[in-house]
């Protein structure tokens, strides 16, 4: 579709040609309106260098969404307690301690911990792959992945698991702009269901834990900051957090990465070929298509970013898709290479919100991609893809593979 023109840009009614390639529309507001006016008193913005701006000045720009998503999910209802807990939208100093104890249990060193239980999570799923005339990359292979791993770094038995990837996707679809009374429904009850089974099973950790464990529930049970400590519904809606942070965004890193190398075969050849350029190539398909598109901050005063002035209160929404191809940044940013360096994308975010869990989703889209390509030297699309009518969260919800 032909780029929407910035005039009638309007992130609450957007086309749905637009979900599938929305770049042309971000170039051309990167390049007429970078600092966009928008219908609700908000500005999105698109350059590079006011994301980093923002993410890296915590003092004028806050991550704190409570005034914001009262009115949108009630206060004090369940997808309003969730949200407001979790420590993407917070502040210092709860961002700080939640940080610290997440970041603890997702370090480097545990995410290679992982490592094991990823390879043969990935190897069992390409052996059942293995006599398919075809398959959906996004069920049959990509979501199952992130599932079974948070599923294990919080001891969750394989046989309750069954909901968690309708609670992730329930309770994330709440966070796009154009949500609408079933959206928050649907949102709210997932929450409720969550927070009853978390009750329950953390209750039952507890009890069982010994001191010599050392999986990511354990640690988050045990962690304390002076007389700060985690516990009760925080924790639980933490564990949430850790789900959906964790579940959507590594699954959309995965699709959208395949789906990639079916649009680019000289680079699927050329990764077969060069299979230690893994690394590279992840930070590259995280640059190009991120997982996440959208992030909001609000002014905690007036400031200035380029020429605009922003009263104190308002809510911007930082566009790290058009960010991502800066071309003030990133040599020819609408090529595909991966080989690129540098290449300091903001799939991420960056400062003190930098996502927490990033060395466990780079570790499983390694795994995932280099697995499945060596496995399937001739892999390619099998039909047409549906890209989810989402802005945030950029991903598919089917892909068609044939091995």
């Amino acid at each position: 579709m032909e780029p929407i023109t910035p005039q009638e840009f309007d992130l609450k009614s957007l086309p749905d040609g637009f979900y599938d390639d929305p770049f042309p529309t971000y170039r051309r507001l990167r390049t007429e309106a970078p600092i966009k006016a928008l219908g609700d008193g908000g500005y999105l913005l698109t350059r590079h260098a006011d994301l980093v701006e923002v993410y890296r000045n915590t003092r004028s720009f806050s991550s704190d969404k409570r005034a914001q998503f009262a009115p949108v999910f009630g206060e004090g209802s369940p997808l309003y307690e969730h949200h407001t807990t979790s420590l993407v939208f917070n502040d210092p100093p709860l961002h700080t301690h939640v940080r610290r104890a997440i970041g603890n249990a997702l370090s480097n060193r545990m995410a290679e911990v992982l490592r094991t239980d990823l390879e043969d999570l990935v190897g069992r799923l390409l052996d059942d792959l293995d006599t398919a005339d075809s398959f959906d990359l996004i069920a049959d292979y990509a979501a199952r992945i992130p599932v079974e791993i948070i599923g294990n770094m919080l001891r969750i038995p394989r046989e309750a698991r069954g909901p968690l990837r309708r609670w992730s996707l329930a309770i994330l679809g709440s966070l796009e702009v154009s949500a609408d009374d079933e959206v928050l429904r649907r949102g709210h009850e997932a929450v409720s269901e969550f927070l009853a089974f978390l009750e329950a099973f953390v209750s039952r950790h507890r009890e069982r834990m010994t001191d010599d464990e050392d999986d990511i529930l354990s640690r988050l049970l045990r962690w304390r900051a002076g007389d700060y400590r985690l516990d009760g519904a925080e924790l639980y809606h933490q564990c949430i957090f850790l789900l959906n942070a964790g579940h959507e965004t590594t699954t959309n890193l995965i699709g959208n990465s395949v789906d990639l190398l079916f649009r680019y075969p000289d680079i699927l050849q050329q990764l077969q070929a060069e299979p230690d350029l893994i690394d590279s190539a992840i930070e590259e398909f995280l640059r190009f298509e991120s997982p996440n598109q959208l992030g909001n901050r609000t002014t905690t005063q007036e400031v200035v970013l380029g020429d605009q002035l922003i009263p104190a209160g308002t809510v911007l929404t930082l566009c790290i898709g058009a960010a991502n191809r800066d071309p003030e940044v990133f040599v020819e940013p609408e090529i595909l290479k991966i080989d690129r360096d540098p290449n300091p994308h903001l799939s991420f975010g960056s400062g003190i919100h930098t996502c927490a869990g990033l060395n466990v989703a780079r570790l499983e889209a390694r795994v995932a991609i280099l697995r499945l390509i060596e496995r399937f030297p001739g892999l390619s699309k099998a039909g047409p893809a549906l890209h989810a009518r989402r802005a945030r969260f950029r991903g598919f919800e089917t892909l068609p593979a044939r091995p």
